[in-house]
Parts: C-alpha cells; structure tokens; sequence
C-alpha cells in the first residue's frame, strides 16, 4: 500500500489537481494562540493488525500505516504521490532491466544495526522464499530467480536476480524490462531488515525494529486489540521529520465510537467519518477541522471463484448478474450522500492512464432486467442451492453495515434471492478467512494504492498467485497482457495495455467494483497541520499539537 519514483510508466497523476476540494489543515485564526508542542503525542484511529510487523507480511491498512512509520524505505511518496528518495541515493538503469542501487551511508537502525546493500537483499529473499509464506511474496515475482525461491518444496533461498555489490551498493535484474520498477520500491514488501528479523521473525513481528520516523515506545507498545504506542526516532534523518513526539493509534470496535471521542477532543485524528454523521461532521467540527477529497481507492465486492456457484460458465454468469443488480447511483447517493462515485474500471480517477471509456464496462451498470437474465440462465445450468442466502461479509468494526445491506436488498429485489450481510467482529478475522481461503459468501474489498500506478490495482488482486487475489482468479490472458503493460515503452502505451487487461476483468469479474473511495477526515481542536496524501492516509509527522 504505497510508494513512488521517476518512471517512464504509469507515472503518477496530479493528485492534487483532481481532489476534490478540501478544507485542508486548519487555518491561522482557528489556531491563534496554540503554541505547538514538539514531544506531544497525536492520537489517530487504526484497526488491529492481521500479523505480526513484518513488511514482506503486512498487505493491510492497519498493520500498513504502522509499518510505513516505523520503517524508512529507498524512497518515499510525498502528499501528491512523487516520489522522494530516502535511503536511496541513485537508483540507475540503462536498460530498465538490470537497475544497481547505492543506499546512502551512514544509516542505522534503531538498535544501533549500520543498514547496508544486505539489509535490503537479504529481507527481499526472505519475503520472496516459499518457506517464510510472505503475504507480499508476489511483490518479488520481476525479480529473476523468484520462481526458483517462491516454489513449493524450493531448496534454495536466494534470488539470482539479487547482487551485494559492496557494503552500499547491490544490483537488481528483472526477468523483463520494466520501467515502473523504481515506482514500488517505497512499499512496504522492500523496506530493509535488520539481522534479528531473520533470526527470529516471530519474536520480531511482535516488536519491530525499524529505522523510520517512529519507533515503538517501548516492549509493551503494542497492546493487541486495543492500541500501539509509537515516538519519535531521535535519530531519524530522512525528510518525514516528525512534527510531534509520536503516534499513539487506537483501535477502535465502530467509527461512531471514535468519532464520539474525536468531537470530546479525545482523539486527535479521525481519517474515516461514519455514516450517522455523513450530513453532520463539517457542522459538528467547523471550518478548518475537517477534509474531503478523492484518493487512490475503491470499494470492491469479492466473488471467490473457488465456490462452486461462482465457479464455471454459470459462476460467471452470477457474477456479471450480482454487478448489473446493484444500484449504485441510489446507494452512493442516500448511503454516502453523493460523496462516492460509481466505478466504471477496477482502479482509480486519480491514477494516471485511467479510462471511463473501456469496452465491456456496461456491465458495471444497473441493469434489473438484464441481471434477472443471466441469474435465470445460470440456475439452468447450475442451480443456486434454494436454501442458501447469498451472504456478503464483511468487517462490523468499520463503516460498512448499511451500504452492505443495501446492496443485499438491491440483490434481494433484483433477483428474487435471500442475500444477507454477514458481520465480522473486526477486519482483522475477515482478512484470517479470506487469506485462508475459507470463504463461504461474498466479502467486501477495497484497495487503497500501495504505489501511484494501474499496475498496483490489478497485478496484486487478480494476478495469478497474488496475495491479495481473494477470489483466486487465475487467467494467463490477463497475466500476459499485465507483462507487456509493465514492459511498455512509454506511460501511455503501458496504460493502453492495462486497460486492455481491464477489458478481460470486465468479462470476468472475479471481483466486482463499486464506488471510488474518498477521503474524509476531522481532527480535534488541539492538533493543526493535519493533510492527507494521495492514497487517502493522514501525513501523521507533519501533524503539530
């Protein structure tokens, strides 16, 4: 979920210039008199992590926005998605194939460890080898050598592609020439490691040691199920300087809760509004402490493909029949009250190549008569077991119950089906199944942007193997054309290609889009400087209390 870098493909859009317009971080008035307190500690909303801290296992919101603080990669992206070099000092190609890396000298980790060329090539292959089972191994799959390390029963550990050239300096050759390459390499799967991680991974995911802008206060920082306590790192030296004396996120069981707390100015940052005050926040705060606008995000519905009644000719049918049976112009406009936007492709208006013109998006479309078709059609090939519900879950710890029973009615009175929500008690247990592959139902998805491109919103969900391919969809067609995407000559032509991937998804529809995400976010009457970034995440370190 994030980073950045000057690429020849799917450069990032100007974010800034198609958010929608914003309150922005409070203004001078509302803020006269408050003099900043450099060590005061920011409270800010976060839902328990799915594992342990390790980056090459971290592939959601809540463990992501921890690690991108305790951990300082090559690069870093800044409020509009550029990307910013960290612990990069060159990252050169001529051939966009084979890139030699130079980390800059002198940096440590928190425990004193000198970070070098290995700390980078050595967290890589654990993330890529079979044996580790790294949630973000797929991250990996460009460098040559993955498949040898990433396969059941593999013997050998290292990447062929991966090269320590001096204590500095390493190499990396990619199986393809892909231009983008340097654009990921602020995510969190190629943060660098240091040598306890790889000693003991268990004991190291439970309290991390990083080299970024935050470190943990202490052993007992993180308090499952309840809050993690992070402080500034003293000896951070990249440009994400903290602002404040650290971050203490809460988790919370409802965003109606938090918000109680953030109107009590009992939490600081509140980055998700809930749906009972959707009408009411930008009253309840005031000018100048809240924001809106549109991010690199999307609400999905997954179809897991492994069901037998979403498997097959008729599996499709119902799928494509699910899509064309949800009123999304209703729902976005009484749920969300017109502040999300129906999709039309599987990534996002702010991301650079992005088209609402691809052939086969009608299918995104409410379309009753022709939903009750397909759904009729399916049933004569493969019956929809007559006393199974079409069950949706999804996460009750967040604002997802109402627009989850809606499009339940709206499947009920389309296709004359018993559809029903089915509540998980915290994001953390629906991410435990739908890694798993246990799914029984549907489940709501979202993607938020690890990195700013088209390639992000497609090849880590629908790429054969993904870690987050929930639905387990496989098609070599889509694989291929994603390979000559990455591999084109220019921006533009990579985005012709995405697209054209798209264009199989849209038959396909493993997963099924809903609306555009947008960020909207409030902020108590002690904290000022409070900004979002491109991906809809709050820039915690500039934040001042």
């Amino acid at each position: 979920m994030r980073f950045t870098r000057t690429s020849k493909l799917l450069s990032v859009a100007a974010v800034a210039a198609l958010a929608l317009s914003a309150c922005g971080g409070g203004d001078a008035d509302n803020n006269a008199g408050n003099t900043a307190d450099s060590g005061a500690i920011i409270t800010a909303n976060g839902t328990e992590p799915q594992n342990p801290l390790l980056p090459a296992n971290t592939n959601e919101v809540g463990g992501g926005r921890i690690m991108d603080l305790l951990f300082e990669g090559l690069v870093s992206y800044d409020a509009n998605g550029a990307t910013v070099n960290e612990l990069a000092e060159s990252i050169e190609t001529e051939d966009s194939q084979t890139y030699t890396i130079k980390i800059k000298e002198g940096q440590t980790f928190t425990n004193g460890e000198a970070i070098t060329a290995s700390s980078f090539v050595d967290a890589w292959n654990f993330g890529a080898a079979a044996k580790n089972a790294q949630l973000n191994s797929y991250f990996f799959e460009p460098i040559k050598g993955y498949e040898e390390v990433s396969a059941e029963g593999a013997t050998t550990e290292t990447m062929s592609g991966l090269e320590v050239i001096d204590d500095t300096t390493f190499k990396v050759t990619l199986n393809q020439p892909e231009s983008d390459f340097p654009l990921r390499l602020g995510y969190t799967a190629y943060f660098p490691l240091p040598s306890e991680a790889l000693e003991d991974p268990a004991a190291f995911g439970e309290s991390p040691v990083g080299n970024g802008p935050y470190m943990l206060a202490d052993e007992d920082a993180w308090q499952h199920e309840v809050q993690i306590d992070l402080v500034a790192n003293p000896d951070y030296e990249g440009t994400r300087e903290p602002q404040n004396g650290g971050v203490t996120f809460k988790f919370y069981s409802s965003f109606d809760s938090a918000y109680a707390d953030l109107l009590a100015d009992n939490l600081d940052i509140l980055d998700t509004m809930p749906n009972s005050a959707l009408q009411t926040f930008k009253t309840d705060l005031g000018e100048g402490r809240y924001s809106e606008k549109a991010y690199a995000g999307n609400q999905t519905l997954t179809l897991p493909t492994y069901m037998e009644e979403f498997s097959g000719e008729a599996g499709q049918m119902r799928r494509q029949a699910i899509s064309m049976a949800i009123n999304r112009e209703e729902i976005t406009d009484v749920i969300f009250q017109g502040s999300r936007e129906p999709a039309v492709d599987f990534t996002a208006p702010v991301i650079d190549g992005f088209s609402d013109e691809i052939p086969g998006n009608e299918v995104l479309e409410y379309n009753p008569e022709k939903a009750k078709e397909l759904w009729e059609q399916a049933d004569a090939i493969s019956p929809w077991p007559a006393d199974q519900a079409l069950t949706i879950g999804y996460n009750a710890d967040a604002n997802h119950k109402e627009w989850v029973d809606a499009v339940a009615n709206s499947l009920k009175n389309t296709l004359g089906i018993n559809a029903e929500g089915k509540p998980y008690a915290t994001f953390k247990e629906l991410r435990a199944d739908a890694t798993a592959k246990t799914l029984t139902g549907a489940i709501r998805t979202g993607w938020q942007a690890d990195y700013p491109s088209l390639y992000n919103f497609l090849g880590p969900i629908y790429g054969t193997g993904a870690g987050s391919n929930d639905a387990v969809y496989e098609n070599p067609e889509f694989d291929q054309l994603l390979k000559d995407g990455l591999a084109a000559g220019t921006p533009e032509e990579g985005a012709k290609v995405m697209n054209q991937a798209q264009e199989i998804l849209l038959q396909d529809l493993p997963v099924v889009p809903l609306w555009y995400q947008v960020a909207q976010s409030g902020w108590s009457s002690a904290v000022d400087n409070v900004e979002t970034g491109w991906n809809g995440v709050p820039i915690y370190y500039n934040v001042t209390k």
